[in-house]
């Protein structure tokens, strides 16, 4: 049976691409053999998804949560998360903002002050875009 996961990256996919039903289910037929994505294997999925790659879905970025900071810390890192989150916005952009406003590499390694700035910065960039 094929992972819920890979199922929903497919319909994820044929919504990004905003295919017609009739189009989508060709498209498993002549690429898979298939009428209906929940009949795939793995292998057929993988080659479903690489054909929709090629006709331009880009799978979005992931917005994981981070191993847990140091206690003295854990409130701003969770606060920054839910900015991030609400922004849309993946984990590499709180580095970049580390990096410009700090240069520091990564904000695992600021300080709760630094911590305190980019999580503002953020509010700020929240407000600005109706946030």
């Amino acid at each position: 049976m094929l992972d819920r996961a890979i199922l929903a990256k497919i319909h994820v996919a044929k919504k990004q691409l905003a295919m017609e039903d009739d189009a989508y289910r060709a498209m498993l037929q002549s690429v898979a053999g298939v009428q209906s994505a929940k009949d795939l294997t793995v292998a057929q999925a993988d080659k479903v998804l690489s054909h929709l790659r090629k006709c331009g879905f880009t799978p979005a970025v992931k917005f994981g949560r981070r191993p847990a900071p140091p206690r003295d810390r854990q409130a701003l890192v969770s606060k920054i998360e839910a900015l991030l989150a609400e922004g849309k916005r993946p984990w590499s952009y709180a580095d970049a903002l580390a990096r410009r406003m700090f240069q520091v590499d990564k904000i695992d390694w600021c300080t709760p002050d630094q911590l305190w700035r980019i999580a503002a910065a953020l509010q700020i960039d929240a407000n600005r875009h109706g946030g």
